[in-house]
């Protein structure tokens, strides 16, 4: 009894250092190829095919298809990668993984107990001062350790009569087809690591206490548990990251399933093939069935993602892109068919965005001047909603270019110019959020004398503002004047105040470390004014008359 304790121990303990030298290994790998290949999936467009390769390349070098999953989500979250090209990146990492259970499979040849020599030559490398040396030192340890506990593993149950017959038994017991993909899908997911899981699979196959066909439903299990790591990565996530982890357990547990239709009935037949052509070799027969699992289904499945891609789509709703839709008020595709209707709405929908902008620029102003937190989550959402409706508008000015007459033509190709307008108004009130931010991580705070100041420059760029939404119903060019007036007043004042602050300086009276800011602030309003006066310009000659002519007149 107390032998069998012992040989369970260091089964267990063999399986933990194949993890430790598994680890090592891909942890060399990735820091000697890291940089190269973010940027290679960066530079990737949606080829299938390509991203397949890219995928299975990737995790044939770092050795772990969780590795390149996790990778390929973090792309997605950041919006550096699709969907589409993830999904597609991540079915070539299920392929590439399958290099591990070759190497382990190289332990049921007779030399491969001379490999672990390698961990004690890598070793001796990661001395070295040369970072690439000590990559490759990294690699070589691991993959030596990794030996060493494959040997580990084969030895506990070799050297144990009883615990041979205790896996056989226990195997035996459970070698209804279906049981056996859950088992195997059950331990890859506690282990976190397909690689692992297959790793002591080859070793009990080698060794004879696991039959080649319970072997082989095991590995299909696997296949599905592997994808646990990649949704534990996706928590958290947006929607396009969970549906990714959604196609790719979709294609995992449908790729499985039908594998276990086809083997299930011909499980004698395929083992028997596998058998005449790796003879006793169970371990590698064992590592290629799993190779040629993957290669087929994986590559049939490809055809399968963009069909996935639309039923996730149904499943998964954006929650946010709902909201911001609910931001558009007046637009909608199916007012391309009505030309005089979209372009009235189009321009309704342009002073909703100039309102939204008008909004958050007193939000931000007052945040920046006042140190007013009280609106900050607003703020933040309502520059979200001007960029989501410029990208909104920008594209329905586009499909609507094909629709219109040629005047109405060059009346939206200035819309184009407002709303670019509209929406850098919009990232200056972000802009004044931000320095807020810093002014408050400083501990700065500006003086009431700079205050009345800037109100004085504020309320001017509020009465452009006004002047604008006029504009966009009269475009009178009296307006239009009045506005090129007051963005001249801006200029003189930015001048006027930037003058006074210097002079404060010089007395003492102002803290120099509240410069940036306030020439900061100065400044962004100066910027408005520009694009409140560029917008008025737009509006009075859409057709692009010359607006200093207009305004002699």
């Amino acid at each position: 009894m107390e032998e069998l304790v012992l040989s369970i121990i260091t089964l267990f303990v063999g399986a933990a250092v194949f993890i430790v030298g598994m680890n090592m290994m891909s942890s060399g790998l990735k820091k000697s190829t890291g940089r190269g290949l973010k940027r290679l999936l960066k530079k990737i467009r949606d080829n299938r095919f390509a991203c397949f390769g890219i995928g299975t390349t990737v995790t044939a070098l770092v050795q772990s298809s969780a590795a390149t999953g996790v990778m390929a989500i973090g792309f997605i979250a950041a919006g550096a990668m699709t969907v589409f090209q993830g999904v597609n990146i991540i079915l070539g990492a299920y392929v590439g993984t399958t290099v591990t259970g070759l190497i382990a499979s190289l332990s049921a040849i007779s030399i491969s107990k001379y490999f672990v020599i390698l961990a004690v030559i890598g070793v001796v490398l990661m001395f070295f001062k040369k970072e690439l040396v000590r990559n490759i030192g990294e690699i070589l340890a691991g993959l030596g350790i990794l030996f060493f506990g494959l040997s580990t593993m084969s030895g506990a149950i070799l050297g144990n009569e009883d615990l041979v017959k205790g896996i056989e038994s226990f195997f035996e017991a459970v070698k209804f087809p279906l049981l056996l993909l859950l088992i195997g899908a059950l331990i890859t997911a506690l282990l976190q690591s397909s690689s692992a899981s297959i790793g002591i699979t080859v070793a009990m196959v080698s060794t004879g206490a696991l039959h080649f066909e319970q072997a082989m439903y095991l590995v299909l299990g696997a296949t599905i548990g592997t994808v646990i790591t990649l949704l534990i990565a996706t928590i958290g996530g947006n929607v396009n990251v969970k549906r990714t982890g959604l196609i790719v357990l979709i294609i995992r547990i449908l790729a499985a399933l039908v594998a276990l239709a086809i083997c299930w009935p011909l499980g004698n037949v395929i083992t028997n093939g596998f058998q005449t052509i790796f003879g006793n070799n169970n371990a590698l027969a064992i590592a290629i069935f799993h190779v040629l699992y993957n290669v087929i289904f994986m590559l049939l499945a490809l055809p399968l993602v963009k069909p996935l891609e639309k039923l996730s789509l149904k499943l998964i709703k954006d929650k946010e892109q709902e909201k911001m839709r609910e931001s558009l008020k007046y637009i909608d595709n199916h007012l391309l068919n009505t030309p005089t209707i979209a372009m009235m709405q189009v321009k309704r929908e342009i002073i909703n965005m100039m309102r939204l902008s008008y909004d958050n620029l007193k939000i931000g102003y007052q945040r920046l001047v006042n140190q007013d937190a009280t609106n900050d989550k607003e703020l933040i959402e309502t520059e979200d909603k001007i960029d989501y409706i410029n990208n909104e508008i920008t594209q329905f000015l586009i499909n609507l270019t094909h629709n219109v007459t040629l005047k109405d033509e060059k009346t939206l190709g200035s819309y184009f110019h407002v709303v670019n307008d509209i929406e850098r108004i919009g990232d200056h009130a972000y802009n004044f959020y931000e320095s807020s931010l810093k002014m408050v991580e400083n501990d700065l705070a500006f003086s009431d004398i700079a205050k009345k100041e800037f109100d004085s420059m504020f309320d001017v760029v509020c009465q452009m503002f006004d002047l604008t939404f006029i504009i966009f119903h009269d475009k009178s060019s009296d307006s239009l004047r009045k506005l090129h007036d007051l963005e001249n007043q801006t200029d003189e004042l930015k001048n006027a105040l930037s003058t006074a602050h210097y002079e404060r300086i010089q007395k003492k009276t102002c803290h120099v470390e509240n410069s940036p800011f306030y020439t900061t602030l100065v400044s962004e309003l100066e910027r408005v004014a520009d694009h409140l006066v560029n917008i008025g310009y737009s509006i009075v000659n859409p057709i692009g008359d010359d607006p200093s002519e207009k305004l002699a007149k």
